[in-house]
């Protein structure tokens, strides 16, 4: 069976952007960053002239490295008039970039990005002689267009399509400015709550589908939509074990990155250091060189002293000052760079840490995965036994015993438990018309239609489950029946 192609949309929300962000997205390094980078991540280095940015008009051009994207954002800002709500604040609090990566499924996006042309993903192989087809800039400007027309063009701040990685995609950072020029990132974006930003989500992903659709790429289908078709447990294992291996190997290498990131950060610092110290003493001799050439010319203005000595004096000091001013300009121009380096090396330490911490959550969440697999398939089982276990010995048990066990969810569980779980699996996705209707349309009360339904912001996963299945079965008790409130 063919593989379906989908596209890719994936939303980050920060508190502005870092130079050391701007950087990677323009491909802004040195030698140095550039092999930290080729190493820790999927970079093609000689792809690296085929990235190419979209400006205002949807005017295709290299990637332009002139300015940062912190310095794009904020001449943004200043043209339209708008403050920034985390200038000057210690620690930025509002919302005020939306980093989003578009893209899809690699094979598409390949042939998309180089036609026919046979790229070579190993790392460290020379691709220099493939050529960018023009199906990406198509598509790149009908993304651009699709953002423009969705949150303003003037709020596109940079939109560069990178094509020197393993699968081709767009980083956009944008603006969540509203019409009235505030910053409103709820309302854009986030809704009034979390089942409101659901509603925006998945009505964005059809929306950029409708686009993506000639293109060949597809919206993904939604569990709930689908139902959830579960592999084996062992599948399960196989695949998150490997997924497993792989991340502590990317955690390892990282942490030897990290180490070695820590030493040249040290070396850059004392660099600094002592560049900044010959800096500092060359300005102090510059200034008592200048002092004593305007004494010497003092004394020789007053006609104090030899004249043919002072003017030699003064020639003696004027090429002294010039070799200071030579080699403080020397010194100066090496601490600056030395001062980039320096911080280029913090950005690529910062990234790398958070490269690690974002593997361990994986490797974490991966772990847990396994475990919660395995438990939901055991408590499957274990209901199943225990209903059928039940209706086993209910037709012998005293009349006594079975009138105390009227209206339990055990014995309603027996009759028609798989009614009160599809009723309960309704609730829990919030889809409470559907619940109801649902329960009525299977003999039930339907629970009230008055009754206020949502999960509480302190409840977990397990205490949600159980009181959608307490109300599933309320619901699904016939009208006629007391219900217990």
């Amino acid at each position: 069976m063919a593989k379906q192609m989908k596209q890719v949309m994936d939303i980050r929300v920060s508190k502005g952007i870092t130079v050391g962000q701007s950087n990677e997205h323009q491909r802004k390094w040195s030698e140095k960053g550039w092999d930290s980078a080729v190493s820790t991540g999927n970079y093609d280095r000689s792809r690296e002239a085929l990235n190419f940015e979209i400006r205002k008009g949807g005017v295709i051009t290299p990637v332009d490295k002139r300015k940062s994207i912190p310095q794009l954002m904020a001449e943004n800002l200043a043209e339209r008039g708008i403050k920034d709500p985390n200038e000057n604040r210690e620690t930025p609090k509002y919302r005020t970039v939306v980093n989003f990566i578009l893209g899809g499924t690699r094979e598409r996006m390949l042939e998309i990005a180089f036609g026919n042309q046979k790229v070579d993903l190993a790392k460290g192989t020379d691709n220099s002689h493939i050529k960018r087809s023009p199906d990406i800039e198509l598509w790149a400007q009908d993304m651009y267009r699709f953002a423009s027309d969705k949150w303003g063009e003037e709020n596109i701040v940079a939109f560069i399509v990178h094509l020197d990685e393993t699968n081709p995609h767009i980083h956009m950072t944008l603006l969540p400015i509203d019409k009235d020029k505030k910053f409103a990132f709820k309302k854009m974006f986030a809704g009034k709550d979390k089942y409101e930003y659901k509603e925006i989500m998945l009505a964005l992903h059809d929306e950029l589908a409708k686009v993506n659709e000639k293109w060949g790429l597809k919206r993904g289908n939604s569990i709930a939509v689908t139902g959830a078709k579960h592999r084996t447990t062992e599948e399960y294992r196989r695949d998150l074990t490997e997924q497993c291996t792989t991340l502590e190997g990317q955690i390892e290498e990282n942490k030897k990155i990290l180490k070695q990131l820590y030493d040249d950060i040290r070396f850059a610092e004392k660099r600094v250091k002592g560049l900044t110290t010959m800096t500092l003493n060359l300005e102090q001799r510059k200034e008592e060189l200048e002092k004593e050439i305007v004494a010497v010319n003092e004394e020789l203005k007053n006609g104090k002293g030899n004249s043919e000595e002072l003017h030699e004096r003064i020639k003696k000091l004027d090429n002294d000052l010039q070799k200071v001013l030579d080699n403080l300009a020397d010194k100066q121009a090496k601490l600056k760079h030395a001062n980039e380096q320096l911080d280029e090396l913090k950005s690529l330490k910062d990234k790398a840490k958070e490269l690690t911490y974002q593997y361990e959550q994986q490797l974490r969440a991966s772990t847990a995965n396994l475990s919660q697999q395995v438990r939901f398939r055991l408590a499957d089982v274990l209901l199943d036994d225990l209903i059928r276990d039940f209706k086993m010995i209910l037709p012998t048990l005293s009349p006594d015993t079975k009138e105390s066990l009227d209206d339990s969810l055990l014995q309603d569980m027996a009759e028609h438990g798989e009614e009160i779980i599809k009723c309960a699996i309704f609730l829990y996705a919030n889809m409470v018309d559907q619940a109801t209707n649902f329960a009525k349309g299977h003999g039930g009360g339907g629970g009230g239609s008055d009754l206020p339904w949502g999960r509480k912001d302190d409840e977990d996963d397990r205490a949600w489950a159980r009181r959608c299945l307490m109300m599933a079965h309320r619901m699904m008790k016939p009208s006629g029946k007391n219900m217990r409130r």
